[in-house]
């Protein structure tokens, strides 16, 4: 076995034996929060377009543990859980992305968002959420073709292993239910793969229950670039 389908393996195990931890153990209970806040453990729904439509949703289990999904209408789709701790919620993501030339990439990661209200920090009224992780990517990338072949790009099989860091923020706007939205992060791994996003967006809170978010989002690797425009509505039980 290379070393490769074993990070694979481990990756799935870890990923595994944090489903069956959400399901069983007991852990942290989590005070009224934000909306947009990601360390927030709910029940809810959603719909959103950019590029295409998409359903999204995620199931708390009890205070301190969730499952969450997501699908679009072109076969991209993510599913994860969360697991709620003192001063952060550790995550973990299975995720396919398509890009241009019928590239594509499976990612696997967990990771962790720290947020810095548990030590009295917010700068200018911001919620900062700082986020790290480890993530293993496999697919295949376009490369433009050497020789005459017909089609201008080939696929390369491509696998790499890293580590992420980056940033998300959430700046209430007073005397409203709007709020603004920042993210950014970047990441490096193995067979010199690097990564970066970046977003902002505006979010408003309809009333307890319902909300929806505008944004602009990018993002580019060794892939290709995903940049996308839209919105989403989500409902809260």
């Amino acid at each position: 076995m290379n070393q490769g389908k074993r990070i694979h393996s481990i990756i799935k195990a870890v990923g595994f034996s944090v489903v069956f931890g959400l399901l069983i153990t007991t852990g942290v209970s989590a005070d009224e929060k934000h909306h947009e806040d990601p360390t927030k453990i709910v029940t809810k729904i959603g719909v959103g377009y950019s590029d295409t439509a998409s359903l999204s949703g995620s199931i708390g289990l009890d205070e301190v543990r969730m499952l969450n999904g997501r699908v679009n209408d072109t076969g991209e789709w993510r599913i994860g859980g969360s697991w709620l701790f003192d001063l952060g919620i550790l995550n973990f993501n299975f995720s396919r992305t398509d890009y241009e030339n019928d590239s594509y990439r499976n990612n696997y990661s967990i990771g962790t968002y720290v947020p810095l209200s548990s030590f009295d920090i917010a700068p200018a009224g911001w919620m900062l959420f700082p986020m790290a992780g480890y993530s293993y990517n496999d697919g295949e990338m376009a490369v433009p073709s050497d020789n005459d072949l017909e089609d201008d790009y080939v696929l390369m099989r491509s696998k790499a292993h890293g580590v992420y860091l980056g940033m998300f923020g959430v700046r209430p706007i007073a005397d409203t239910d709007w709020s603004v939205l920042a993210v950014a992060g970047g990441a490096v791994g193995s067979e010199n793969y690097t990564s970066y996003w970046g977003g902002l967006g505006m979010s408003y809170k309809i009333n307890k229950n319902a909300s929806f978010n505008l944004f602009a989002f990018l993002s580019e690797d060794d892939y290709g670039n995903n940049n996308k425009i839209g919105g989403s509505f989500s409902y809260q039980f």
